[in-house]
């Protein structure tokens, strides 16, 4: 049950109880009082009845009469008073009354005649007295209700001590509620929330429907979404100690020859040939020294958030046909076979010095993982128009998405599912035994291509079939009527 309405329920039964209790003592209390008036004015008149004979003698109403059995009658609960015709008051039993000279108007002592009027503390009788049809006096008769009085009081306490008890056990019984629905689940959560904020474990809250349990699952979710980003930026970190550390060592191989070289260069018993030599030594390891530097700076910046890439929109026809060229030489010198198409139209939001790194990285990996004689395809297309040659795993790939595809594929050994899963990763390579002791690069040109094609909305994925070979997948979509920022 959600909490509002739980406590408009709660709301409504503490609203509610006390009046339906407070009914049920009326009624009860209402009851007793019908009860005893019916009982009590039987009682009383019989008592009226009794005393009437001696107040109807028409000689008590004079002036100095005779009042002894009117005194013998009265008593400490039984009060009697006497009354001329004209309302002067001629005797009263009652101390209170006694008074030298009393007179009622003959408007008010002659109402309410024959009647027995309750009030809270008494019943008073008054009766007109006639001798030979002739008005001679008014008796008055008051009985004290001493029984009723003190059963009245009896069940006032007793109604104050019941409403005391059932106020009391509302009270409990709202006050566990309220602990069990609010505090209880409320502090559970705050304890999770300071052991998750100490680095304590942290177990799952209990399943509740209501608001405490969406934000308990709320808070769940954060922090296992923290807890997967503190695992990430952990991971993170570790690869970029790796990497450094990594990139350091290999920096160091290239220098030290750098420095061999140019300190044998300073001999004078070189010859012209092998002072070439060790010039072009010099500026082979320069350049390779360079590239691992600007993997590392590219990939730098690719990781902070800060950093924008500009784009610019292009034609894809002429675009990629010029992005595609230029690789023939490279796969001449290892006596590759280069197979090349283009046949991308439409227009394209790119940045064109970074897609021209993701081809050469793209390239360079398959060149480096072929083997001589070997053969690569390399060919940009839109969906729909696939190139024969594409293994039948790329095929399926090249029909997801509409926009461009850049396809890399080569010849060779393939990868295994372990190694596809892990090619993107930073300084991963599948094998580091097929190349040479210091010329395996940085490692990081796949993390970087994936890294771009990101951030130009699109995707890489590679697919590899053993013993056939591996093709890398670009995708780029197509520019309609926005661009990308």
């Amino acid at each position: 049950m959600k909490i509002k309405t739980w406590l408009l329920l709660s709301y409504f039964i503490i609203m509610f109880l006390p009046l339906l209790a407070a009914y049920g003592l009326f009624v009860w209390i209402n009851s007793y009082h019908d009860d005893r008036n019916v009982a009590e004015y039987m009682d009383n008149l019989a008592e009226l009845t009794a005393v009437q004979d001696v107040l109807k003698e028409p000689s008590i109403y004079r002036p100095n009469g005779d009042w002894t059995e009117v005194e013998q009658i009265a008593n400490d609960r039984l009060s009697i008073t006497l009354y001329t015709d004209i309302g002067f008051m001629l005797y009263s039993s009652n101390p209170m009354k006694q008074t030298p000279i009393s007179f009622i108007p003959k408007e008010k002592l002659y109402k309410e005649f024959y009647e027995l009027r309750q009030k809270f503390g008494t019943i008073t009788y008054k009766e007109p007295v006639f001798f030979k049809g002739v008005l001679v006096g008014v008796y008055e008769i008051e009985l004290l209700r001493d029984e009723w009085v003190s059963g009245v009081e009896r069940r006032s306490l007793l109604v104050i001590v019941l409403f005391s008890v059932f106020f009391i056990a509302l009270f409990i019984g709202m006050t566990f509620l309220v602990n069990r629905k609010l505090n209880r689940p409320l502090h559970l959560l705050m304890g999770h929330m300071d052991s998750f904020a100490k680095g304590e474990q942290v177990l799952p809250m209990p399943t509740r429907k209501d608001e405490i349990g969406e934000l308990a699952e709320s808070f769940e979710m954060m922090r296992r979404d923290l807890e997967a980003a503190n695992r990430k930026l952990n991971d993170e970190h570790r690869q970029k100690e790796f990497m450094i550390a990594s990139i350091s060592h290999d920096l160091k191989t290239p220098l030290t020859s750098i420095r061999a070289y140019a300190e044998a260069l300073q001999s004078v018993t070189l010859t012209d040939k092998e002072q070439q030599e060790y010039r072009e030594v010099i500026i082979t390891k320069s350049n390779y020294m360079k590239l691992m530097l600007d993997d590392l700076l590219m990939y730098t910046l690719l990781q902070s958030s800060t950093y924008e890439m500009e784009f610019v929109t292009v034609d894809g026809e002429e675009f990629f046909d010029m992005l595609v060229s230029g690789y023939e030489t490279l796969c001449d010198e290892k006596s590759i076979v280069l197979v090349v198409e283009s046949a991308a139209i439409g227009n394209y939001s790119v940045n064109t010095k970074q897609l021209m790194r993701v081809v050469d990285n793209i390239m360079s990996n398959a060149i480096t993982h072929s083997h001589r004689g070997g053969r690569i395809e390399l060919a940009t297309m839109n969906v729909g128009n696939t190139p024969e040659w594409c293994f039948e795993s790329v095929k399926e790939v090249l029909t997801q998405k509409d926009g461009m595809y850049l396809i890399v594929q080569n010849s060779g050994y393939g990868l295994s599912e372990e190694d596809l899963k892990r090619v993107f990763e930073p300084q991963f390579q599948a094998d580091q035994a097929r190349s040479k002791a210091g010329e395996r690069g940085t490692g990081l040109g796949l993390s970087i291509t994936k890294q771009i094609m990101e951030k130009h909305g699109g995707m890489v994925q590679m697919v590899s079939s053993k013993g056939l070979g591996t093709a890398i997948i670009c995708w780029l979509p197509e520019l309609k009527g926005e661009y990308l920022s």
